[in-house]
């Protein structure tokens, strides 16, 4: 079976150990909490490698072609695994069970409940990446530094009330961008869903990519599969006055004043001192 993480309540439950494979998997995690409408949506990205390495490091092993794990094992081992935390996180009193949730503090409503999601048939859904890893990258990248609405779909802020735009992916044939109105306390309540609590990470990382030892085994990986030696190296970012001219037309090199002189820079003035305001009049 192949290595994955559970979160409850802030614990880490992770095996990065494939007994099928013989190998150590690396992979990360990428938490992702919202949905269009700003829902509480929690679920977890999973990038992995096909293959890992051996526990001696002296080789790669590969997975079988055209398959990778036991999908419906490993999905009933996540159910079995995540109801265990759940138990656990029961008896100890650290569950948050409000509003709806609120029959749940009685026990048997809450054995109840767990026996249902026991006999529930739970998924763990994996795929090969159509477009092959940088696609599946360019994807998941989106989400690890991004808040849960972007302000181009706020559309009006008035009497207490917040419009935005959202997509309706139920939809068959998806439709165009539809609208919500909420009131401006349901939409803070939604928005600070996803703020993550103190100690909380968004990314992580397991095996051969965990911090600890990663770059030396990401090189006996590159080696092993006859890759490149090093990490391929960033191009330089692109200057922000060459941005702000391709989105806006808008040239901050060009003097605003006289529309011909080019402006340059003379001196770069460092941010005042953390302890308090730096007043400029000296007189």
């Amino acid at each position: 079976m192949a290595g994955f993480a559970v979160s409850i309540n802030g614990g880490i439950w992770v095996s990065t150990e494939v007994a099928d494979l013989g190998a150590e998997l690396g992979f990360f995690a990428v938490l992702h909490t919202w949905g269009q409408t700003l829902l509480a949506h929690p679920h977890l990205h999973c990038v992995i490698p096909g293959g890992g390495l051996s526990p001696e490091g002296t080789q790669w092993v590969a997975c079988r072609p055209g398959f990778f794990l036991p999908v419906r094992v490993l999905s009933r081992l996540f159910r079995r695994l995540f109801l265990q935390h759940l138990q656990a996180a029961y008896d100890a009193e650290t569950l948050c069970l409000d509003g709806s949730l609120t029959p749940l503090q009685e026990r048997p409503t809450w054995t109840r409940a767990l026996a249902g999601l026991r006999q529930t048939e739970w998924v763990v859904y994996a795929k090969r990446p159509f477009a092959g890893p940088q696609q599946v990258l360019d994807y998941v990248g989106r989400y690890t530094h991004r808040v849960a609405i972007s302000n181009e779909r706020l559309l009006d802020i008035e009497n207490g009330e917040v419009r935005f735009t959202y997509k309706d992916y139920r939809a068959d044939p998806p439709q165009s961008p539809k609208t919500m109105t909420l009131t401006a306390g349901e939409f803070i309540r939604r928005f600070l869903l996803h703020v993550l609590p103190a100690g909380f990470h968004r990314i992580r990382y397991y095996g051969f990519l965990g911090a600890r030892h990663r770059r030396a085994k990401l090189a006996r990986c590159r080696q092993l599969l006859g890759s490149p030696t090093s990490a391929p190296t960033r191009s330089a970012a692109p200057d922000y006055r060459d941005r702000v001219e391709a989105l806006t037309g808008v040239s901050l090199r060009v003097c605003p004043a006289c529309h011909h002189g080019e402006m340059i820079i003379i001196e770069r003035l460092l941010p005042a001192s953390r302890s308090g305001f730096v007043n400029p009049d000296t007189s």
